[in-house]
């Protein structure tokens, strides 16, 4: 019997280092991260960005630019019937003759001059497109080299000449050149139609029917 409990308090100590021990490791272990939770975070809201200026409706245009909006719709209107016109008309090939091109020029020019038996000063020239391309000319003109400008211009000065809408351009009348810096500041023309100078008069001249569809008398500065 007294061997029994010499062994078993031999035991209890032994068994002492080892609790320490196990004591001491739970005392030192590192504590576990807290759980994620698996609701994802609210994202902040977004921050406003800067939008473009929308237009305010009804705003005024240039004036400038709709009284030339509203020549060149003049313009686009009379090429049209001169389309129209000419497709009633033989075709001219890559062969024809000077003189087969001077009768379909011809027969064009009378189909259109029928059709605008009325037609005058000012019809495509409208009065507010006048006075905006006066102004441009002006202003052409007025620059440092207005005077060169000027004397291309007017050195195949006709004289005294009359002129008329709707007429047929001057055969003895060599064509003029429109300086770049005037057509800068005119609309785009379409291929049936181009700008000249006779002096100081600018002409809307049709060059398949070598006609004037409209003039401004004394356009150039004096």
């Amino acid at each position: 019997m007294g061997c029994t409990m010499c062994r078993t308090v031999l035991r209890g100590f032994a068994a002492l280092p080892v609790a320490a021990a196990l004591a001491l490791a739970a005392c030192n272990r590192t504590p576990p991260p807290p759980a994620q939770s698996t609701e994802s975070a609210t994202p902040a809201p977004a921050q406003p960005t800067a939008q473009p200026a929308t237009p305010v409706e009804g705003q005024p245009v240039n004036a400038d630019a709709r009284a030339l909006e509203g020549m060149l719709q003049r313009i686009n209107d009379y090429a049209a019937l001169h389309k129209k016109l000419e497709d009633t008309l033989p075709k001219l090939s890559k062969e024809s003759t000077p003189e087969e091109i001077d009768r379909n020029q011809r027969a064009l020019a009378r189909l259109i001059q029928q059709d605008r038996r009325g037609a005058k000063p000012g019809d495509i020239f409208t009065a507010e497109a006048q006075v905006v391309i006066k102004a441009l000319l002006a202003r052409v003109f007025a620059g440092p080299d207005g005077a060169a400008l000027r004397a291309s211009i007017m050195d195949e000065n006709p004289g005294k000449i009359t002129l008329g809408v709707n007429s047929r351009y001057p055969d003895a009348v060599p064509l003029s050149t429109v300086p770049p810096q005037v057509l800068q500041g005119l609309p785009k023309l379409p291929e049936e139609m181009e700008f000249r100078f006779i002096g100081r008069h600018l002409i809307l001249m049709d060059v398949h029917a070598h006609i004037i569809a409209d003039l401004i008398e004394n356009a150039l500065p004096a």
